[in-house]
This record gives C-alpha cells, structure tokens and sequence, in this order.
C-alpha cells in the first residue's frame, strides 16, 4: 500500500510540473524516476527485481530486440527503449533532411504547383501537413511548414493564423495513421508489437476519412477569411525559386533515397522481421555515414532532452505498473463498462481525446498501455481494438488546445516570434469542435469495423 501511494504521488506531481511547463520536462521525468527507483522500489518495495524490470536493459542485447522474424512477443515493463532508438534513428534522418534543404524545398515546390493562390496553398498544406507526418514526427513538419507559412503570407499578403490552425490539426491527424507518425502511436506499436501496416490499415482509414471531414470543415471556417486577405495583386516572378532552398544536389539526393528507404523498411518491417530499434539505429547510420564531416554537426542538433524525457517517463510508468495501480484502473474501467466492448472503446476513447487536450499526450499514452492490456486479458476484448481507441484519443484529443500535443507548442510559438499571437480563444474556437468531429467520426468506424 505505501508502495503504491508513493507510485501515485510522484506520478501526480511529475504530470503537474509537465503542465506547469516551469521546469524543463526531461529534468522533471527523470528526477520523478530517480524517486520511483529510490523510495517506490527501494524503500516501500525493497525490489532489486522489479528496478531491472523497469530499467528493462537486457531486452536491448537479445535477437528478439533487433530481429522479431514475425514472432509475437509479449509486452515488456518499464523503459521501452524500442522507442527511445527508432525516435533517436527518425530525428538523426530529420536532420540530414533538413540541412539538405528537403522541407523548404517541398513547400516552396508545392506553392508554385498552386500558382500561389491562397485558398489552394491552405488546403494543399493541410494535405501536405497530414501525409509528411504520417512518416515524420509532426512536430518536425510544423516547425517547417509554420515557418513557411509566415513566409509565404507575407509575401501574398494573408493572415497566416488560420493556416497555421488547421496545418497543426492535420498534422496531429496525419500521425495518428501511422506508427510513426506520432510519439504516443510509436510508444503504443514497439510496446504492443504492431506493426507499419497494423495502424495505416485501421487508424489510416479513419485518418483518411477524417481527413476529408477535416479539409471541408476548415474550408468553412477560414475560407472566406483567407480569401479576403488574400486579394491584392502579386508579382509572381517575384516568388523565390523553390531550387534555392537545396543546400546541395548531393546531400539533398542522398537525404530523399535515405528517406525512401527508412519508409520502405517501415512499411515492410513485419514482413522482413527487422523490428523498429533496428530501422531506427540502421537509418541513424546511414544517415551519419552520408554526412561525412558532417556527421557530428547532425548528432549535436538531434533532441536529446527529449530521449532523455522519454527514459524518466518509462520508469515512473513502470513504478505504476509494478505496484499494480495500473491494473486497478483497469479494473475500475472494467466495473463502469460492464467489460462490453462498446462501453471500454468509448470510455477509453473519450477519457484519452479529454485527457490528452490539457496534458501531454506523450505520458498519457504511456500510462494507458498496460491500463489496456490488462482490460484485455480480463474481458477477452480484442487489444488491437484498444489500441486504436487510444490511438486515435491522444492523437486527435491533442489537437483540441495550445498545449494538448507538442506540435501545437511549436505551431503557435513560430507564428509568435513572427509577431502573429495565437491565443488559447482564438485556438480553440475552431481547433475544438473540429476535434469533438473527428473523435465522433473515429468512434463511429470502431464501432462498426470491430464492435
């Protein structure tokens, strides 16, 4: 008992200071499992086990880790580092992408597609916001794609809030369609060992249909207002020229075949049996390799506060899930529901899409795992089921605020450091209702694919 109060109180107090955002948050993951290490399983506890569980090291020096040869493996406790490498692997890639000039050239390249006319470039940067991060982290496409937006507008004269609102949305859609696409899904599938083509065959279908809801319901929201904006004459010579952007043939043709070939394993690694550690740490690699001198330029820029946050969170996780307050919760939902599919899909759906909108989608998702697999062992329910109820909770629910997903956070604060202030009113008028639909439209293809 005192075990799981110590569990509860670090947890508790490791998601206020997350919220709080006073404190840098891989600081606060990894002194709130520092805590559960000493007081949850040392004192109350007095496990030496259940700190090995948790820190979960061996698993990276066994063949199951690197090469899964299509065999079903059960779910691990504590850190995932299946996650920690591919994430590690995707952000090294981004990097040699980026400095190629890939992101700026792709949007400057699609401008000119449109002939630079407003209302075209809003809906093709929701397309664009959405596929791009169904295969990179959507925080990367809108650090990018923002940007641009900014750019763009103030060379067509147009106020890019709106744009910059629903390429946000997208994004967050377009990653939930993919095990990549967005941190929660990539923690979800290496823990629940699903695979690329599991999430773009069930969470891709909602995503696309929701996609065309999505683009139809910020057409009426901002159409006219982007329009409006938009209407003074341009010279369009006077556009820059998408080549500009590539830093140079080379390192740009090499960026595309290496991306190319990170989604070609992605999409085929359940067929291949190379797990995602290894996709992760293979395109790490190459991507080093390719740089030359550059390489340690690359492995400076990669994000390593937020591996680091990724390591804390998956202890304090574990301090829940070894004292058995996880399996609780299970219970508890359990108990509401009845244990009918219908009842434990929705609950777990809209607990995760309110959830996610003021916390971290990240933890959440993290905390829920285990909550799921116990209720799927405990009513027979279908796990894949959960998983994509919680997939598509804390990927869409995140999109609701200013703060319910990291992309909303680098959204809003590139388009305020270019003087354009998107307020948590302005944000949410539109951003919420259009998350409420998507939620609906999630929860109504789940129950009728597997309910």
């Amino acid at each position: 008992m005192i075990a799981k109060i110590f569990a509860l109180i670090i947890f508790c107090i490791m998601f206020i200071l997350i919220v709080s955002d006073k404190i840098e948050r891989h600081k606060v993951t990894l002194a709130c499992g520092v805590l559960t290490l000493l007081f949850v399983f040392g004192f109350a506890m007095h496990s030496l086990s259940a700190v090995i569980t948790t820190l979960n090291i061996k698993t990276i020096f066994t063949e199951g880790f690197w090469y899964s040869a299509g065999s079903s493996e059960e779910v691990s406790s504590g850190i995932n580092w299946s996650t920690i490498i591919f994430i590690f692997g995707m952000m090294v890639m981004v990097e040699g992408m980026a400095r190629a000039g890939f992101f700026r050239w792709l949007c400057m390249e699609l401008a000119k597609l449109v002939n630079y006319r407003p209302i075209p470039l809003f809906i093709a940067f929701m397309i664009m916001a959405a596929v791009l991060s169904m295969f990179i982290d959507s925080i990367t496409v809108i650090l990018f794609l923002a940007a641009i937006t900014v750019e763009l507008a103030q060379l067509l004269k147009f106020n890019p809030i709106p744009m910059i609102i629903s390429e946000i949305f997208c994004a967050n859609l377009g990653g939930s369609s993919t095990m990549c696409g967005d941190p929660p899904n990539i923690i979800i599938g290496t823990s629940l060992h699903l695979t690329f083509w599991d999430f773009l065959t069930n969470t891709g279908l909602i995503a696309g249909i929701s996609l065309i809801v999505v683009i139809i319901y910020f057409y009426l929201v901002f159409g006219k207002k982007i329009a409006a904006s938009g209407t003074e004459k341009i010279d369009i010579s006077s556009m820059p020229d998408p080549k500009s952007a590539i830093a140079g043939k080379r390192s740009f043709a090499v960026s595309c075949i290496i991306f190319a070939c990170a989604v070609a394993m992605l999409v085929t690694h359940a067929q291949t049996g190379l797990t995602v550690a290894f996709i992760g740490a293979f395109i790490a690699a190459v991507t080093l390799i390719a740089a030359g001198k550059d390489a340690i330029v690359l492995l400076k820029k990669v994000d390593y506060k937020t591996l680091l946050f990724f390591v804390g969170l998956f202890i304090v996780v574990g301090g829940l899930e070894q004292t058995g307050i996880l399996e609780d919760i299970a219970g508890l939902i359990e108990a509401i529901s009845g244990g009918k599919i219908i009842a434990v899909t929705a609950i777990i759906l809209w607990v995760s899409a309110v959830a996610s909108a003021f916390v971290d989608n990240i933890p959440f998702a993290a905390t829920m795992i285990p909550v799921i697999s116990s209720l799927a062992e405990t009513t027979g329910i279908n796990i894949n089921v959960l998983a994509w109820a919680l997939s598509m909770g804390t990927d869409i629910g995140g999109s609701a605020t200013p703060i319910g997903a990291s992309a909303n956070v680098v959204g809003t604060s590139v388009a305020a450091k270019n003087g354009h202030i998107i307020g948590w009113g302005e944000f949410c008028k539109s951003a919420v209702p259009a998350t409420v639909i998507v939620v609906t439209v999630s929860m109504l293809i789940i129950f009728a694919r597997y309910c």
